[in-house]
């Protein structure tokens, strides 16, 4: 089974990099978590990114705020999926992380999932792992139709509380 790589470009984001941890954990599936800037430890960053797939990962997941240029750094270094995270900020509130993780120049793309979207980018990232893992599809199967449920059920509440 090919790991899952998150990269946090600082420490300060792991509340973020713990929401994709925890998804992660619940699918069983094997992942590392590491902090490499794009602008302090750039060679650390480049390294990482080149030896990635040998090293077994099957996808990356990037989280930064402000100028947020890591999942593009990473992008610009591998062939592997790369999914950025923009990280909320006390300034702009993350549009600046959001507009520069998604603005990736033609050649390098970069999915973006949405301010502090760590769940989301666990869920596509193990979406991209179960094209070729039919485990990990069966499990996404099934917690879609347990989410079903679980929405269902709130709306059976809400209808016999209101519509009497």
């Amino acid at each position: 089974m090919k790991k899952v790589a998150i990269v946090m470009g600082s420490d300060s984001d792991l509340p973020v990099a713990e929401k994709a941890v925890n998804t992660l954990k619940d699918f069983g599936v094997p992942f590392e978590v590491h902090v490499f800037s794009a602008h302090r430890t750039p060679v650390e960053a480049k390294v990482f990114s080149e030896k990635a797939k040998e090293n077994g990962f099957g996808v990356i997941i990037a989280i930064a705020g402000m100028a947020a240029h890591l999942a593009g750094a990473i992008a610009a270094n591998t062939i592997l999926p790369v999914i950025g995270i923009p990280v909320k900020s006390a300034n702009l509130g993350g549009m600046e992380a959001l507009l520069s993780t998604v603005q990736m120049p033609s050649g390098i793309p970069v999915a973006t999932v949405a301010i502090d979207g760590g769940v989301n980018a666990a869920l596509l990232a193990l979406q991209i792992l179960a094209v070729e893992d039919e485990s990990i599809s069966a499990k996404l199967s099934e917690k879609r139709k347990k989410d079903t449920a679980t929405v269902l059920e709130k709306n059976k509440m809400i209808e016999e509380k209101y519509n009497k």
